[in-house]
Parts: C-alpha cells; sequence; structure tokens
C-alpha cells in the first residue's frame, strides 16, 4: 500500500507531527547556558502542561557565553530530534550561540524526524534554517527560560498548546496592538528576532521568505538609531519590498530613555509608503505581557482597520498534521 506524503503548508514547508498530551518534549540548549532553578521550574511547568520532558544532560555544559562547544550543542540537538522519541524539541534559552551548530545539522536527518522546535529571540537562527534549509515549519514560541520558568504571566499556555497541534490559531487581536499603516492581506508567516534575521544574510543559512509574506519583526533593547539602522538595512537588502504586510513586535527597551524617540517613531519612519498594512505591538517573543506562541510558515492574515477598531491577525493554518 502507497504511503502518503507528508502535508506541507501553504508555504510548502513539511508540517510537523502534532504535539498532544503525554507527548515527550525534549529540551536543548542551542545558545547560552541558564540558571539551574530556571530550568527546573519550566520542567515542572511542562509537566503540569500534561507533557514529559525528556534531555540530554550535555545539556547542562557551560562555556564563556555558551552552554557548551558547537559540537556538543548540535549534537544534543540531532539526538533530541531523532533519537530521544521527542514529538517537539524546546530551546531552553537564547543569548547567543545558535548560528554556530547549523553547519554541524545534518538536514535530512532533520527533516525525516518532522518533529516541532520551539523558542524566540537568538533561535530564529533555527527557525531560518528549518524553514530555509530543512524545508520544515516550527514555533515562535515560549522557551523555558523567563517563560515556562515563571508559568502563564510569562507565556500563555493556550497558543503554547495549540501552535503545536492540528487546528489552526484563528484570530488572534490582543490588547495593545496598533495600526500603523491600514489594510488587509494573507500571506505565509515568516520571521522572527531583527537581529537574527540580518546577520544569517549572505550565508549558506539566510533569511529567504517566500514572496508576499507577513513578516513578524521581533527586537530588544535596541536603541532607536541602531533599530533604524537595522530596519534600512532590510529595506537596502530587498527582504521588506517582498513582504505583503509586516507586523512588529512590543519592541520593549527600544524606546531612547527618557522617551524623546521611540521604536515606534523609528517604525513609523521606516515604513512610510509601505504598501501594505503595518501593526505594531503584537507580543511574541521579547514581550511585556505573556508571550503568544505563532507557528511560522503558515497562512496567515493581518487585518488593520483604521482606528478605533482593532488590528488582528488571524492564523488560517496549522503547522502540524499526522
Amino acid at each position: 500500500m502507497a504511503v502518503s506524503a507528508p502535508a506541507r503548508t501553504a508555504a510548502g514547508l513539511l508540517k510537523f507531527r502534532p504535539v498532544r498530551p503525554g507527548s515527550r518534549v525534549a529540551l536543548v540548549a542551542p545558545a547560552s547556558s541558564f540558571d539551574q532553578a530556571e530550568f527546573e521550574a519550566g520542567v515542572a511547568e511542562l509537566t503540569r502542561l500534561g507533557f514529559e520532558p525528556v534531555w540530554d544532560e550535555t545539556v547542562f555544559a557551560k562555556e564563556v557565553f555558551s552552554a557548551g562547544r558547537p559540537r556538543v550543542r548540535a549534537e544534543a540537538m540531532q539526538r533530541a530530534f531523532d533519537e530521544l522519541e521527542a514529538d517537539a524539541v524546546i530551546a531552553v534559552r537564547g543569548g547567543y550561540g545558535s548560528v554556530e551548530i547549523l553547519p554541524l545539522l545534518d538536514v535530512s536527518r532533520l527533516r525525516r524526524a518532522r518533529i516541532a522546535f520551539v523558542g524566540y529571540s537568538d533561535v530564529t537562527s533555527i527557525h531560518t534554517f528549518l524553514a530555509g534549509n530543512v524545508e520544515l515549519a516550527s514555533v515562535h514560541g515560549a522557551m523555558v527560560d523567563g517563560r515556562l520558568a515563571k508559568g502563564a504571566s510569562a507565556y500563555d499556555p493556550q497558543t503554547f498548546l495549540r501552535s503545536l497541534g492540528e487546528e489552526p490559531l484563528g484570530e488572534l487581536s490582543p490588547e495593545g496592538l496598533e495600526t500603523i499603516l491600514p489594510g488587509e492581506v494573507a500571506g505565509p508567516l515568516a520571521g522572527g528576532t531583527l537581529t537574527q534575521l540580518l546577520a544569517s544574510l549572505a550565508t549558506p543559512y539566510e533569511f529567504r521568505p517566500p514572496p508576499r509574506h507577513v513578516l513578524f519583526l521581533d527586537e530588544v533593547n535596541e536603541r532607536p538609531y541602531r533599530l533604524h539602522r537595522m530596519l534600512t538595512q532590510l529595506r537596502l537588502s530587498g527582504r521588506l519590498a517582498s513582504a505583503a504586510a509586516v507586523v512588529f513586535g512590543q519592541m520593549p527597551g527600544c524606546d531612547e530613555p527618557g522617551g524623546r524617540i521611540t521604536a515606534r517613531d523609528v517604525i513609523v519612519e521606516i515604513m512610510e509608503g509601505f504598501p501594505g498594512p503595518v501593526v505594531l505591538g503584537f507580543p511574541s517573543g521579547h514581550t511585556t505581557s505573556p508571550l503568544v506562541s505563532l507557528p511560522l510558515g503558515v497562512a496567515a492574515r493581518v487585518i488593520a482597520p483604521v482606528e478605533p477598531a482593532p488590528a488582528r491577525l488571524v492564523l488560517e493554518e496549522a503547522a502540524a498534521a499526522p
């Protein structure tokens, strides 16, 4: 009997296998090391959610600014995908270092495993790698350190769980989401932390989103002139022109001290004349409110009416399939 090919998203990415109550979830540290108490609290939270957390003991390795040498982290990531019998791989934290492991990962093994990867911040490098090189959807979502470890005050359990399942997240209209430029468009969701997206350019793992995508941009603690420089680079690279809409995160710490110049000021200036909708304040990634998890690579719609009507992001497709 013929075996059907795995399902793909509208953007052509492989859908990962669904993660259900009772699933094993592998914890990895592809970037910086972490606090032991945070790790234990995150394990407790994942257990409370009904998962079985598992990990390789090398997760506790420490170098100067990373959780072990690149090969140690890469081999642990590979084992998490195809040796620990897990249905999802969740990053413990970001920080720095994920990009170092990319050349050491086996694309074909990751593609065969077809399991969910969850994280944000520095692990944007891994999301970009999974989409562009492995052709696999993933989740821009809560990590262990600082989010799962702190419970529902730091992350949204509903979107964390639903982003790993077979049903689309549907309409999301979080408080504080602001229309910068009005409009309504649909396209596959792509993006992550701006610093890592830009750092990928001109490498074998560069950010290559599909045409007419919905671009999500997250950032933290970048003063306005640095944010301006990065968005200018994004525009000059041509990546901004390929987007149909742009959804900015909350951008915490990106205002000038004293508020004389704000991240919003920069975004308004750089995005002037952009032909699609632009919204600001979506709480995914670095946030001041509970983090909303978002599947990447799925069909999405941005609805940005003229205020006071609320802006909305609609996830029309799931990233998981059997």
